[in-house]
């Protein structure tokens, strides 16, 4: 790209569930100097990746990159949460990562949930009440089908552990990421011996948890075009990463659009939500950042306009079409079994009319778990920060805006979990705080949309369907 940089270079990597990007920043200015990009397949009777494919993508972004990543200073990774990377005595993977994104592990977090004091208990021990998502679940699911693999396993590793590890040689994790293990306890800032009993993990199976600002390492890889010794910091989780690419303070809401729905803000406050729709995951920088996932969001509001025929954003107002999106299951709220629902059809109910139920829907999962992740201080009219694929549809932004009441900033940064991770070098490197960094470099930028009266109507419909289709969900 041969663009002249002011400051040292730093390189950003997101590895999420489809590909893996790196960025080439300049630390001083926040402008991207190269990127690069290489996919992931996800297959299995769940959804699994083998490990070994993420470290290849990571060399082919990196490679993509040509010279300036070979001159960055410092590397950071981002990586998708939750993962169980299990490695035997020489390191290899023992089989494919259990993702996020897998649900099979659902009894066992129910279990998990039961066997250690119920739902408030683990909430105010470990910050979040385990589902089928977090890590610890997914080791209870290993341990239960496939013990064998369980028993070769000498090491446990989330997937941006596993790539920092790879790096340098160096078994580290950070707080933030390994807030979403289900065994690093908010109340201690430390991993919980009793629950690692409980599931049979042993302690020295786990990384070490840096502190925030801490490296992790150097580059000591031989087979990536970084330079060897570059500085390596822990890396966070993806979500931990985007809150830091954003320079994020205390009381910004940030609503995600992409293949999952994301809504948190960061806090001065140690969440802990006895429902378990709030996750009490800790930041990467020593605050928390209370965080809200629905599995259903573009793809089922894509899926929807495809059934019915329709480009996605051929949304039509009007009517009272109810549609409850959760194709996939559902985890906010937690409906696991759940197909989707769609209640009030009329004669005169319109193709466009059905879409915008399914926008309104997938909207309304997420708003309502905001109010859950707000502090009851954070200011009710602050600007929603919108991020994600879904950002850039206009019938997404004006869903949000009916159905918020709130203003709305849509960013014009892209790729904001390898900005993030991105900033995360650079503060190490600079010895300054990532999200001031990020601050200065001004990735919160973008278009911004005034706040609109809130569309109760259409929030009251869909919370009595909600209620009333209770039986059906949970079938």
């Amino acid at each position: 790209m041969g663009t002249q940089s002011a400051g040292p270079l730093v390189v950003g990597v997101d590895s999420s569930t489809q590909s893996t990007k790196a960025l080439v920043v300049d630390a001083a200015t926040g402008a991207v100097i190269a990127r690069g990009q290489a996919p992931h397949t996800v297959g299995g009777d769940g959804k699994e990746s083998d490990p070994a494919q993420w470290w290849r993508a990571l060399g082919e972004a990196l490679a993509q990159c040509g010279d300036a990543a070979r001159q960055a200073s410092a590397v950071s990774v981002g990586g998708q949460q939750h993962g169980l990377v299990t490695l035997d005595a020489a390191g290899e993977p023992v089989r494919p990562a259990l993702l996020w994104n897998d649900v099979r592990p659902a009894p066992q977090s129910e279990r998990l949930i039961a066997e250690l004091g119920g739902a408030r208990a683990w909430a105010e021990r470990v910050g979040s009440v385990p589902g089928p998502a977090f890590t610890v679940a997914k080791w209870a699911w290993l341990r239960e089908h496939e013990p064998a693999a369980a028993a070769a396993t000498a090491a446990v590793r989330l997937p941006h552990d596993y790539l920092t590890q790879r790096l340098t040689g160096e078994s580290v994790t950070d707080r933030g990421d390994a807030s979403g293990t289900g065994w690093w306890a908010s109340s201690t800032g430390a991993y919980d011996p009793e629950i690692l009993e409980h599931v049979g993990l042993s302690p020295e199976a786990l990384p070490r948890v840096a502190l925030p600002g801490e490296a992790a390492g150097a580059v000591h890889a031989g087979d990536l075009p970084l330079p060897h010794g570059a500085l390596v910091a822990a890396g966070t989780g993806d979500n931990m990463a985007a809150a830091l690419g954003l320079g994020l303070r205390p009381g910004q809401p940030v609503l995600s659009l992409g293949t999952s729905g994301t809504v948190y803000a960061v806090s001065t406050h140690r969440p802990a939500d006895p429902t378990g729709t709030v996750a009490g995951f800790a930041d990467a920088r020593g605050d928390w950042l209370p965080l809200a996932c629905t599995l259903n969001c573009t793809l089922a509001v894509d899926r929807v306009a495809a059934l019915l025929g329709r480009e996605r954003e051929a949304v039509e107002g009007g009517g009272e079409v109810v549609m409850l999106p959760f194709l996939d299951g559902e985890r906010t709220p937690n409906l696991p079994g759940a197909s989707g629902l769609v209640h009030g059809l009329r004669h005169d109910t319109t193709a466009g009319q059905l879409l915008q139920a399914a926008y309104d829907g997938a909207v309304f999962a997420l708003l309502q778990a905001l109010d859950r992740v707000l502090d009851a201080d954070a200011a009710p009219d602050t600007p929603l920060l919108l991020i994600g694929g879904g950002a850039k549809g206009r019938a997404w932004r004006e869903t949000v805006r009916r159905m918020s009441g709130r203003p709305v900033v849509v960013p014009e940064a892209q790729e904001l979990v390898a900005l993030g991770a991105a900033a995360q070098a650079a503060g190490l490197l600079l010895e300054e705080d990532p999200a001031a960094v990020a601050r200065r470099w001004g990735t919160a930028r973008g278009a911004e949309y005034e706040a609109q009266p809130r569309d109760g109507a259409t929030w009251d419909r869909l919370a009595a369907t909600l209620a009333d289709g209770g039986a059906l969900l949970r079938r």
